[in-house]
């Protein structure tokens, strides 16, 4: 990976940056084929039990970069369809479909300016904690474009198809307020307390069971696009699974003699 991702691991928690301070984070081609690599490492590595993404600088991420869509204005409505198709089948579409894919507990840590990319990468993590700075927008009708990153599938099943078509067709600017409120983010925080309250978060999801977290993010994930029969019996195998490990009879003993689990992933 170049230096436009940075991807370090301390004790079991990964910390993915998206590196292009000077941009605010902006997501150039170059960053896409990065954030696409880290994702596959973030993937292969059994070392990982938390991921946090977060922005370098004042801002998490401020959406495509402009710059970079321009250069391609020189090109042919034929050539700059099949070349901006092409950027996201190779390269956001395959990152959100592995980060999606992980069984880790993943954190946005949400500063300053989060747009259009950037608020589809947010939606696609399990929690994110915004500092009281964020400021948040679609952003993409505003320059003539519909959604990527997965957020014609996030917002709607968070929001309902109304808020959602309204965030996406008016593309207004709303403050981490009114992003709590909506439930798109878990927890507003004072800047200068997000990086404590991001790592509090990630050291007790450390702590937890991973496997009932990795089973929970699978129910969760699956349920939109299951009946109740089908999304019972993958319950009750799930329930199964997780009752075998070592971390149930570990739950169960800690309940029983009144003290904190201590949860080892097996």
């Amino acid at each position: 990976m170049a230096d436009t991702v940075l991807l370090r691991v301390d004790a079991g928690i990964a910390t993915m940056t998206l590196n292009r301070p000077d941009a605010l984070n902006a997501l150039s081609v170059e960053m896409m084929q990065d954030l696409a690599a880290a994702a596959r490492a973030v993937k292969a590595d059994a070392r990982i039990q938390v991921l946090v993404i977060e922005g370098a600088g004042a801002h998490f991420v401020a959406g495509g970069d402009i710059n970079d869509f321009a250069r391609h204005l020189e090109l042919s409505a034929p050539a700059r369809l099949a070349t901006f198709r092409a950027m996201i089948e190779h390269h956001i579409n395959p990152t959100v479909a592995v980060l999606q894919s992980l069984h880790q507990p993943v954190i946005a840590k949400v500063r300053g300016a989060c747009a259009g990319f950037g608020l589809s990468l947010m939606l696609g993590c399990d929690l994110a904690i915004a500092a009281d700075d964020a400021k948040f927008t679609c952003a993409y009708a505003g320059i003539g474009l519909p959604a990527d990153g997965g957020m014609s599938h996030f917002l709607p099943r968070m929001l309902g198809r109304r808020k959602a078509m309204e965030l996406l067709l008016l593309a207004d600017r709303f403050d981490a307020a009114e992003a709590l409120r909506l439930g798109l983010v878990s927890q507003v925080v004072a800047a200068d307390g997000l990086d404590a309250a991001v790592l509090a978060l990630a050291q007790r999801l450390q702590a937890g069971a991973r496997h009932a977290y990795a089973e929970i993010k699978r129910l969760l994930n699956d349920s939109f696009d299951m009946p109740l029969e089908t999304q019972l019996q993958s319950e009750a195998e799930a329930f199964a699974r997780c009752a075998a490990t070592r971390d149930f009879a570990e739950g169960v003993g800690a309940f029983l003699d009144k003290r904190k689990p201590r949860f080892e992933g097996r």
